[in-house]
């Protein structure tokens, strides 16, 4: 072969190679995110969903250095924004801050779970004007005025309104539920009176607390809360073996990538231990989860069966098919 020649096919190679070499440094996936990312609340603004998607929002975007977004699609009780998220590219950058109420047995497989942030438990609190101090007078109260009291919840089968309903099992007693699209809706009234009780996160009631315009009870876990140490639970309060608690976590549509996945909760796993967010959370009265993505995935399915069997008690009783 002459040299000419030879010259020649070394070139022709060398040009296939760094073709190939660009075809694949184009196609190699890019770091994540890089570009916005969209955190949707399937709940209308001032609730425990909106509240704690702002905070992540804030601490994520620092460390990616991209603007995340908080969007709230609120509707049917979670499930117009579920269904948004659901349907969105698979891509993690649309992201849902759930909670019991827009996740169900029928769309769960929807979602790829990301992180858990918070399973925290809600706060018994009711308007002054009841003139009621401890869970010991809500239950003589209730029991004395069947239905009479009214407890108003985010919507049907959301955590605020679950946890009454399994209040109402336990104690034995009655009261009207008063459904809302959302829990600062319902803690608006709350504070007008124009409702009596309401079992809601702590980061959407414990400011009314403070500042005397509401009264909080009994929290509904079953020991004391870090974020509210103060507060007995309803268990201690004389309605033994109650417990419960309200949970809100990060989701994804089910077919994103298992490598973003991964990615995000371990992002918000760190994000969650900072101190400076655990306590902005315990401030506002949440407590900061912790564990995988695929520990969430266990959790969800142990709150769904849980929280299906009462809503199968409670049809049974009212003589209706359980939604």
């Amino acid at each position: 072969m002459n040299s000419a020649l030879h010259r020649t096919l070394a070139a022709a190679v060398a040009a296939a190679l760094c073709a190939t070499a660009g075809l694949a440094l184009a196609q190699a996936p890019q770091p994540y995110p890089t570009k916005a990312v969209t955190m949707i609340v399937p709940f209308p603004p001032a609730g425990g969903a909106d509240s704690l998607a702002r905070i992540l929002a804030v601490h994520l975007g620092n460390s990616w250095k991209q603007t995340v977004l908080v969007e709230n699609r609120p509707g049917a009780a979670g499930h117009i924004g579920a269904s948004y998220v659901a349907r969105s590219a698979p891509d993690g950058y649309t992201l849902m801050m759930s909670s019991t109420a827009s996740l169900t047995k029928e769309n769960a497989s929807q979602f790829a779970p990301v992180a858990l942030v918070s399973a925290s438990p809600y706060v018994v609190t009711v308007n002054p004007r009841l003139g009621v101090k401890n869970i010991r007078e809500l239950g003589a109260k209730a029991k004395a005025e069947p239905g009479k009291l009214t407890f108003g919840s985010s919507g049907e089968g959301s955590a605020s309104h679950l946890t009454v309903e399994l209040f109402k099992q336990v104690a034995d007693v009655e009261m009207m539920h008063v459904p809302y699209k959302g829990t600062g809706q319902a803690v608006n009234d709350l504070l007008a009176g124009t409702i009596d009780v309401m079992f809601a996160p702590g980061q959407t009631v414990m400011p009314h607390v403070k500042s005397g315009k509401l009264v909080a009870l009994a929290v509904t876990s079953a020991k004391r809360a870090k974020a509210t140490p103060e507060l007995p639970t309803i268990a201690d309060s004389g309605v033994p073996g109650y417990a419960a608690v309200g949970w809100f976590g990060l989701l994804a549509p089910a077919a994103t990538p298992k490598a973003v996945i991964a990615k995000l909760g371990a992002d918000v796993s760190r994000t969650l231990d900072d101190p400076a967010v655990e306590r902005t959370m315990l401030e506002a009265g949440a407590e900061p989860a912790e564990g995988t993505p695929e520990q969430f995935g266990r959790f969800i399915q142990e709150e769904l069966t849980k929280w299906g069997e009462l809503e199968q008690a409670m049809a049974r009783k009212a003589g209706a098919k359980p939604r």
